[in-house]
Parts: structure tokens; sequence; C-alpha cells
């Protein structure tokens, strides 16, 4: 079992876990600091990293990471045909237009899409997925989504619900800022 895991006492309950024994540390350490917000963000953090493990593992062999995901995916949501401006796909990404000509560029050079000339921009283009692309997004969404059941499986859903709800009311509240 991994050492961040939740472990139960013998009287059932939920002892801690590695962000409970951080936060003690730096009550120790430094007791002038209210190190209380990493009980969410460290949790927040653990949770992206592992997430991140398994979607990788998922997609491995579709020879596509989690990052590659996060461009085709927009591309494929956007409906036919498949295309989005490289800066549409920056801003749902929050990755700065260097990093997406480059994540671009790869994904060309793997057949998952191309560049188009933008009819109402004459010196832009358009990103457009090509079938290839598009059959290796389905393949991933569909393990991307049966890794997410899988990684929230352990929580009721009366408890998903909730998490939903306070998730989406913290994300507001950062994203107002």
């Amino acid at each position: 079992m991994r050492q961040d895991a939740l472990h139960q006492d013998k009287s059932g309950q939920a002892d801690r876990d590695a962000v409970d024994q951080i936060v003690a540390q730096w009550h120790v350490e430094r007791p002038d600091l209210d190190p209380s917000a990493k009980q969410v963000t460290g949790r927040i953090i653990r949770l992206s990293a592992r997430f991140q493990e398994v979607f990788d593992a998922a997609f491995q062999d579709l020879g596509i990471s989690e990052s590659d995901y996060g461009v085709l995916a927009p591309l494929r949501r956007a409906g036919a045909p498949y295309e989005l401006t490289p800066t549409e796909l920056a801003n749902q990404r929050m990755i700065t237009s260097g990093g997406m000509t480059a994540a671009i560029d790869r994904l060309a050079r793997k057949g998952m899409l191309v560049r188009v000339p933008n009819p109402a921009d004459r010196r832009g283009s358009l990103v457009r997925l090509t079938a290839h692309g598009r059959n290796i997004v389905d393949q991933a969404m569909a393990r991307h989504a049966a890794a997410e059941h899988e990684l929230i499986g352990g929580l009721p859903a009366s408890d998903r619900e909730r998490l939903v709800e306070l998730l989406r009311m913290l994300l507001r509240a950062v994203d107002a800022g």
C-alpha cells in the first residue's frame, strides 16, 4: 500500500495520511505560520500527480501522453470539423502559445492533427484533427473515463456529489481570485 494512503486503526477510524503528517511537522518547525490550507491544497496536488500517473499509463500504448490528450480532446469536443485556432487550444489548456506550438508540431508529426488556413483570418491557421487523431482521441477518452471512474470508485455516490459541489465552489473562488 502507498505510504500516503489512508490506513484504519483497530476501531475502524481512518488515521492520518501524509498531508496530516506534513502539516503537523510544519506546526512544530514553524509555529508562527498557519499551514492548515495544506490540508486542501496538499491533497489536491497529491491527487493530481497520482491522476497524471494513471492517465499516462492508460494512454501509453496509444502513443500519447496525458498532455497530448489535453490538446486532442478539445478538438474532438468542438465537433465536426474538429478544429480550433491555436489560441483557443492554448486557452483551453492554459499554456503559452510557444508551448502550444510545440504540442501541435509534435502531434502533427504523429499524424494526429494538421494545420489548415483559417478562412476567417488570412494570417492565421486552424488546427484540425485527422481521422487518425480522432480515432486515437476516441480510444483515449474511453480509457480516460474508465480511469476516472476507477479513481473515484472508493467514494460513495453521496460523497462524490458533495465533493463535486465543494470543488466547484473552490474553483469558482480561485478563478474569480
